[in-house]
């Protein structure tokens, strides 16, 4: 894709004398003030970084590069008969924060065809010596950490390369790490819970479509939710746990590999993207404890206050920063309406949607009662029959790949130095506020 790598250095060039611009004429300018509760607080709206590829806005949602959701929808190359858009073109975006054409993202799906049929076989014995208990997200990690052994960073770094040229291996290396995750996330899917029998992958098929085929399911809107899914779930900005862990991690010269498996780490927690898998955890004990598969608006709005009364949240409901219904729920829910709109589940989901956030607005007194990416997701997947709801987060992991090792590419472009901001004790903070201690002044 010399295309695309030239593309992106052209675009990364001309950043980059801004920002030293930026920095050499307004580089003493404050950027806004730190309370002491965000210290405390998970620096909530502090705004510490730098991040190219998105943006979210509190009531807007989500914006790649500055286009919405809706408009990559609309914007974005499909696949050939398919209405949804194709995650290579969103990378592109990414990427050049151009909207590429049609022979653009064919052009890069069969780049990453090229480059994903190469996988050392050491990579998936690795998988194998793990126990069968082993979560799903641990055998990715574990999968892209023994992918490292093909790090082209590590050899060029041993050799000596010269800084200016961080960038064009890291991009090789991103390229050829995102083109391999949907080989390992099928493993790991088969290996875990289909026998060991894996399926070969079709580089016929687009990067999404390939590797709905290689999970085993053939179906043609499935692989249009592959696409879509793959195409939301890629970035939300850089203070997001995944984003930022693997920005972070990367800043300090790791490769690509590592940073990525750090950012899956995080992804990994309950509180980032294993929450898709307890959204459908909490739906399946309502419908127990109701005893019914399709409960009606009374008996989800009692439930919900149960589970509040008893000190827990409503899973998929509620967000750090936005503070309306994520557009990300909405792009599901529109493909729910087209393809499943009598499944029973999703029905569910949407009973839930209208009777959640009423009751956390008046009961919890919550100023963000709107549901989440993880809201609906589950449905969509145990609707095609993936009812295995730990490798949720797996397929959310194989999309944040494309939008973390995109700004990781940038972040080597533009120069950015290692991360490393102040810290302070509580002994400081309270020696602070008595006037005893100017650490922060």
């Amino acid at each position: 894709m010399e295309k695309l790598k030239a593309l992106f250095k052209s675009k990364a060039d001309i950043l980059s004398a801004e920002i030293k611009d930026i920095i050499k004429d307004h580089g003493t300018k404050k950027v806004g003030e730190v309370q002491l509760a965000q210290i405390y607080q998970g620096m909530r709206g502090i705004t510490g970084m730098i991040y190219e590829t998105s943006l979210l806005d509190s009531e807007e949602g989500i914006r790649f590069r500055g286009f919405t959701i809706p408009e990559l929808q609309q914007k974005l190359p499909h696949a050939k008969g398919g209405s949804e858009p194709l995650p290579e073109g969103l990378f592109w975006l990414m990427l050049t924060g151009e909207i590429p054409t049609q022979e653009d993202v064919e052009a890069l799906s069969r780049d990453w065809a090229e480059r994903g049929n190469t996988i050392p076989k050491h990579v998936f014995k690795t998988i194998d010596a793990l126990p069968p208990e082993t979560h799903p997200m641990t055998l990715l990690v574990v999968g892209i950490m023994a992918l490292q052994t093909e790090s082209i960073f590590v050899k060029k770094y041993a050799e000596g390369v010269n800084k200016k040229d961080y960038w064009g291996i890291t991009y090789e290396d991103s390229m050829n790490l995102i083109a391999r995750m949907p080989a390992v996330a099928s493993y790991v899917y088969r290996h875990k819970y289909k026998n060991g029998e894996n399926i070969s992958p079709d580089y016929s098929l687009d990067w999404a479509g390939n590797f709905a085929h290689m999970l085993g399911f053939d179906q043609v809107s499935f692989k249009e939710l592959m696409r879509i899914y793959m195409t939301i779930h890629a970035d939300h900005e850089g203070g997001n746990v995944s984003a930022h862990t693997t920005h972070l991690v990367g800043s300090a010269l790791s490769d690509a590999y590592l940073s990525l498996a750090a950012g899956m780490n995080g992804l990994a927690g309950p509180l980032h993207g294993l929450a898709n898998q307890e959204v459908i955890k909490w739906i399946k004990e309502m419908q127990k404890s109701i005893g019914s598969e399709t409960p009606t608006g009374e008996q989800i709005a009692e439930y919900v206050q149960k589970t509040l009364a008893d000190g827990k949240v409503v899973p998929g409901y509620g967000h750090a920063v936005l503070r309306k219904t994520d557009p990300r729920f909405t792009a599901q829910q529109e493909f729910a309406k087209k393809h499943m709109p009598n499944d029973p589940l999703v029905n569910t989901v949407w009973k839930i949607y209208e009777t959640v956030p009423p009751i956390l607005q008046t009961k919890a007194k919550i100023k963000n009662p709107w549901p989440n990416v993880d809201a609906h997701s589950g449905a969509l997947l145990v609707h095609y029959g993936m009812k295995e709801y730990e490798y949720y987060t797996v397929l959310f992991g194989v999309s944040r790949a494309l939008g973390v090792l995109a700004s990781l590419c940038w972040s080597r472009a533009l120069g950015f130095p290692l991360e490393r901001p102040k810290s302070v004790t509580t002994e400081n903070v309270k020696a602070w506020l008595k006037g005893e201690d100017t650490i922060w002044e």
